[in-house]
C-alpha cells in the first residue's frame, strides 16, 4: 500500500511540474505584462532583423536582440480584418465567423483572450487599427481608428462610440494614446496592450519628415518580377500586379493623373500640404519630362512604391522604438512580454505584384518576434512552425490561466522555453474572399518541404511546389511525373487537418473531387 501511495504521489508530482513547465513560468513570479503591436502589411522581408541589407529597423531589432526572431511565423487567412479575428480568438476564421472583409461581421460576443485576461485580473486596451467593427468586448479601454483609418489627421472612436479626429500622423498619434493610457492605468495591475498600427497599409504615405528617406537607394528589382504564371492559373488572373494594377494617384501620389484629387492627400492641413505638394511635384515633374513606357514605366512604379513603402515604415519602426523606450523609462521591461507582428505578409515586388491573400510564401509568412524576460533566451532565433492562431494560447499560457479547449492554437511557450520541444508539422490555410484583386479562394497545407493548394470558384485547379527546389514558388508540379506519392501524402495530410479544424466548406469541396 505503501508502494502505491509513493506511486499516486510521483505521478501528482509529475502531473504538477509538468503543468509548471507547460506555463513556462516560475510558480511565484508575479503575472507579466503584454504589449502586442499589430502592424499592417508589414513583410517580413522589410525588417533588417530578417535579413534586409538596404533597409534598417533598428527598434524591432532590439526585440529580437532581448527575445526571439521566429522564422516560421505564418497567418490562417492572408487579409487584415480576418488575421485580427484569429489574433483575437484563437480561432480559424470558419470558427470565429469572420471570413473576408467584404462580406462578414464579426461577433464581438464571442470569446477572447482579452476577457479571460480581464478575468484573470488584468487591465486591457486596445489602441489604433482593429478593422472589425461593432464594439470590442473585453477591453477596459479602447481607442480606435474606424475601418482601415486615414494617415493624416485621422479620427479616432472612443468608449463612448464618438468620433473625434485628431490633428497628427497616425502611427504618432496611436503611440501617444497607447503612452497615455499606460500613464493613468491602476500600476497595482498586469496591463496587456494591443497597439493596431495602420502601416504599412495601402497607399503608403510616409510621415512628412520621413519623405525622401529612402531616394537614394535603387532596390533591386525581384528576379520574379516578369513572372509569367505559366504553371499557375489562379496566379494568371490576379488583379494585384504593380505594372497594370498600381495606380498612379491613388497609390504613388502623382495627382495630376486625377481629377478629384486624392482622399488621404486631402485630409491635410496647410503645412502637411505644403511638404507633400514640394516633394512628390518635384518627382511628378521629372517622371512626365522622361516619358516612360513600358518596362521602363513599371520599374519606375516599382522603385516609388518601394521608397514609399520604406518610407511609411520609417515611422512604424521609430514608434516602436518609444514603446520600448517608455517601458524601460517606467522599469517595465523585466516584466513584460513585447510582441512584434504584422497582419500578414506582403509581396514587395516578387511576382511583380503588391498586396497579399495568396498561400505563396511573401504573403503566408508574417513577421514575429517576441521578448519575455527570464522565458525567452535572448537573441535567440526559431524555425519551429507557428501561427497567428497561436498568440492568443501563448498570453493566456504565459499569465498562468487556462487555454479554452476550443481555441485552436497552441501555446509557442513550450518550445520557447525548450528547444527540445517540438512544434507544429504541418500548417492550414483558408483564404476566402473572392473580390478585390481577383484573387481566387484556396486552402492548403504547407510543410517544411512541400505546398499543396486547392483554389476554388474564380479558378478550380491544384498546386504543387516542391519548396528545396523551388522556393520562389514559380513552378507547379502537381500532376507531374515522381511526384505521386508525395502528392497523395498531402492530400491524406490535408485531409486530416481540415477535420481538425473542422473546415466543413473544404471538407465539401475535398468530397467533390473526382
Amino acid at each position: 500500500m505503501l508502494q502505491n501511495a509513493c506511486r499516486i504521489a510521483g505521478f501528482i508530482l509529475v502531473i504538477f511540474s509538468q503543468n509548471i513547465q507547460a506555463q513556462n513560468l516560475p510558480a511565484k513570479r508575479p503575472k507579466p505584462n503584454i504589449v502586442i503591436i499589430i502592424s499592417d502589411d508589414h513583410a517580413f522581408q522589410a525588417i533588417s532583423a530578417y535579413g534586409n541589407k538596404l533597409v534598417k529597423t533598428p527598434n524591432i531589432d532590439r526585440i529580437a536582440q532581448k527575445g526571439v526572431r521566429l522564422d516560421k511565423a505564418y497567418v490562417t487567412n492572408s487579409i487584415c480584418g480576418p488575421s485580427r479575428a484569429v489574433i483575437l480568438t484563437g480561432k480559424y476564421s470558419h470558427k470565429n465567423g469572420f471570413k473576408d472583409n467584404e462580406t462578414s461581421q464579426f461577433d464581438h460576443s464571442q470569446d477572447n483572450f482579452a476577457k479571460h485576461l480581464q478575468t484573470g485580473g488584468y487591465q486591457t486596451a486596445w489602441i489604433g487599427k482593429i478593422h472589425l467593427a461593432g464594439k470590442p468586448e473585453g477591453f477596459n479601454f479602447f481607442n480606435l481608428l474606424p475601418d482601415q483609418g486615414s494617415y493624416y489627421n485621422p479620427e479616432f472612436i472612443g468608449m463612448d462610440g464618438k468620433s473625434i479626429r485628431k490633428e497628427g500622423y497616425v502611427t504618432n498619434l496611436i503611440e501617444d494614446i497607447s503612452e497615455e493610457w499606460l500613464d493613468l492605468r491602476d500600476s497595482n495591475k498586469p496591463f496587456c496592450l494591443v497597439v493596431g498600427h495602420k502601416a504599412t497599409h495601402r497607399t503608403w504615405l510616409p510621415d512628412t519628415v520621413d519623405f525622401g528617406r529612402y531616394d537614394s537607394l535603387t532596390f533591386p528589382v525581384p528576379v520574379n518580377f516578369y513572372d509569367q504564371y505559366k504553371t499557375r492559373s489562379a496566379a494568371a488572373v490576379q488583379d494585384m500586379s504593380i505594372d497594370k494594377t498600381m495606380q498612379m494617384a491613388y497609390d504613388l501620389k502623382m495627382l495630376s493623373y486625377s481629377s478629384k484629387g486624392e482622399p488621404t492627400v486631402n485630409r491635410m492641413n496647410p503645412a502637411q500640404r505644403a511638404k507633400f505638394d514640394a516633394y512628390y511635384g518635384a518627382i511628378e515633374a521629372d517622371l512626365k519630362s522622361k516619358n516612360l513606357t513600358g518596362k521602363a514605366l513599371a520599374e519606375w512604379k516599382f522603385q516609388r512604391y518601394m521608397k514609399d513603402y520604406y518610407s511609411t515604415a520609417e515611422s512604424l519602426d521609430r514608434n516602436i522604438g518609444r514603446m520600448l523606450d517608455y517601458l524601460e523609462k517606467h522599469e517595465l521591461d523585466q516584466n513584460t512580454i513585447v510582441i512584434y507582428m504584422s497582419d500578414q505578409g506582403f509581396y514587395l515586388g516578387e511576382h511583380g505584384w503588391f498586396d497579399k491573400r495568396f498561400m505563396y510564401e511573401e504573403s503566408f509568412r508574417t513577421p514575429l518576434l517576441m521578448q519575455f524576460p527570464g522565458v525567452i533566451k535572448p537573441g535567440t532565433n526559431s524555425s519551429q512552425m507557428v501561427m497567428n492562431l497561436d498568440i492568443a494560447p501563448t498570453l493566456l499560457d504565459a499569465a498562468g490561466l487556462a487555454i479554452p479547449s476550443d481555441m485552436q492554437g497552441k501555446s509557442m511557450l513550450p518550445f520557447l522555453a525548450n528547444k527540445a520541444v517540438k512544434g507544429r508539422e504541418a500548417l492550414y490555410y483558408h483564404y476566402y474572399e473572392n473580390g478585390e484583386h481577383s484573387v481566387s479562394p484556396h486552402f492548403g497545407v504547407s510543410t517544411k518541404d512541400y505546398k499543396l493548394i486547392r483554389f476554388y470558384k474564380r479558378v478550380n485547379s491544384w498546386e504543387l511546389f516542391d519548396l528545396n527546389k523551388d522556393p520562389s514558388e514559380e513552378s507547379n508540379v502537381y500532376g507531374k511525373k515522381g511526384y505521386e506519392k508525395t502528392t497523395l501524402a498531402l492530400k491524406q495530410q490535408l485531409t486530416k487537418l481540415i477535420a481538425e479544424y473542422d473546415d466543413k466548406e473544404a471538407k465539401v469541396i475535398l468530397r467533390s473531387e473526382p
